[in-house]
């Protein structure tokens, strides 16, 4: 299997999130659902409850997508796309600047579990898109993924 992002320039700026990806030979790929910052244990069918802020929200739904890829037989390091859903009343300067959008969160979790995705060597590619609410009560961020399964 041959995974290859194509980095993305504007002008000379290297843009934090991959161009597109190429992926040939592939045993399979995960698809892992929009995953969130849901607390931990949280009985869901009184409600559930988000740990509190988007920052928490972002690190705990990368730390979730990190061990469901490992359970489903991939890795981060294995990550085609990651989709980013974030909410906002309104988005001004666009989705990127939103508070709710935690780039410095992302970046310094991938530099940790897997520096060769980060966003100054060949991060993955990403949709960034604004919504007005999501599935929880003060729900503000969720990432869906994609990965392809590495050979045996």
């Amino acid at each position: 299997m041959e995974k290859k992002t194509h980095k993305l320039y504007h002008g000379d700026t290297l843009m934090i999130w991959g161009k597109g990806t190429v992926v040939t030979g592939a045993r399979g790929f995960v698809f892992v659902a929009g995953t969130e910052g849901l607390v931990p244990d949280e009985d869901f069918s009184r409600g559930g409850r988000v740990v509190e802020g988007a920052a928490a929200q972002t690190r705990l739904a990368l730390e979730k997508i990190k061990a469901r890829l490992e359970e489903m037989g991939s890795s981060l390091e294995h990550i085609v796309k990651l989709s980013w859903y974030v909410v906002g009343p309104e988005f001004p300067d666009g989705v990127v600047n939103h508070p709710h959008f935690c780039f410095d969160v992302w970046d310094a979790f991938f530099r940790e579990h897997c520096p060769s995705m980060a966003s100054d060597d060949n991060p993955p590619t990403h949709d960034l898109i604004g919504v007005s609410g999501l599935g929880i009560k003060n729900q503000v961020v969720e990432i869906a993924c994609i990965a392809v399964l590495p050979d045996d």
